[in-house]
């Protein structure tokens, strides 16, 4: 019988009478789930974390412009600007999770963690974890683990889509996960973990979900940048032992809230928020008359 959580306080509880590791649970999850044994579930997350590296890669060297041109190689731009904010560390974690969210937008393969809208978000953190603190194969895929059973809560308790929830529920949930992943890179207990899921989310209550003209590029692709950034804010505060004050579940029930009571025009339907602007509509006027034809804009192209 496969263990599953209705909530985190569950998934806390079970470790603290068990002797396992946090995402053993979620292993098993998987291995019954999808009737494979544990080392085809480990090949399965060393072949999805191989497509998010070859995600970040392809985003970075080859051409990332969508047929609406409302996407033009941004990771590539910000990786070779002249100007860098707060660190090199800094601007890498941008233009990683750009770039394999922009391999999205540019109809290649990614991996949905939780969803393709927020694609560039894990992709971005993992590699850029990684490859800073040299951390080995298995500890990322044991991250993935625990990043799963996250997600697998939150879509229980409230929701990981845009259309139900906003983005809020898609790139708050993949930010979470994360949160959750970088804590326990960094050997954070489990009170650690499940607050940098907390505060992740709490940081991200109310976003809409508003691509223009319905595509998942604007500003998704962007977000998928400042939700990583948020994840690492969160596991940062997590770890320094300062916690969420609201527990995890209740952060989460609001989340769901939130998404019940938001206005359906920014749940994905391209009806409201930044697709609604004047310029929005003309953006997305130009893309379906043009559906198969780059657009490539300047003032004078949406006047």
């Amino acid at each position: 019988m496969r263990v599953t959580f209705e909530s985190f306080s569950e998934w806390k509880n079970y470790l603290e009478r068990s002797t396992v590791p946090i995402w053993r649970p979620v292993l098993e999850y998987e291995m019954e789930l999808r009737n494979r044994t544990e080392q085809q579930i480990w090949d399965g997350l060393a072949a999805a974390y191989a497509v998010m590296r070859d995600a970040v890669e392809k985003g970075l060297t080859q051409n990332m412009q969508s047929i609406s041109g409302m996407i033009d190689n941004g990771a590539k731009k910000i990786k070779n600007s002249p100007i860098t904010v707060l660190s090199e560390e800094f601007k890498m974690l941008i233009y990683r999770s750009i770039a394999a969210k922009e391999v999205n937008a540019c109809m290649g393969k990614i991996v949905a963690a939780p969803t393709a809208g927020a694609s560039g978000i894990l992709p971005g953190i993992l590699t850029t974890l990684q490859d800073l603190y040299h951390l080995d194969n298995q500890k990322i895929y044991e991250a993935m683990l625990v990043a799963a059973g996250i997600a697998l809560i939150i879509e229980r308790r409230a929701s990981i889509a845009g259309a139900v929830g906003g983005c809020q529920a898609e790139t708050g949930t993949a930010a979470a996960m994360g949160a959750g992943a970088i804590t326990y890179t960094f050997n954070g207990n489990i009170d650690q973990i499940l607050d940098s899921v907390a505060i992740t989310i709490m940081n991200m209550l109310g976003l809409i979900c508003d691509p223009i003209a319905g595509l998942v590029e604007v500003p998704c692709v962007k977000r998928n940048a400042s939700a990583a950034v948020i994840a690492f804010a969160s596991a940062q505060i997590a770890l320094a032992g300062d916690s969420s004050i609201i527990p995890v579940d209740e952060v989460i029930d609001v989340m769901g809230e939130v998404g019940q009571a938001m206005d359906s025009r920014y749940k994905e339907t391209a009806l409201g928020g930044l697709a609604a602007t004047p310029t929005g509509k003309k953006i997305a006027e130009k893309v379906l008359k043009n559906p198969s034809e780059i657009i490539h804009y300047n003032d004078e192209n949406i006047s």
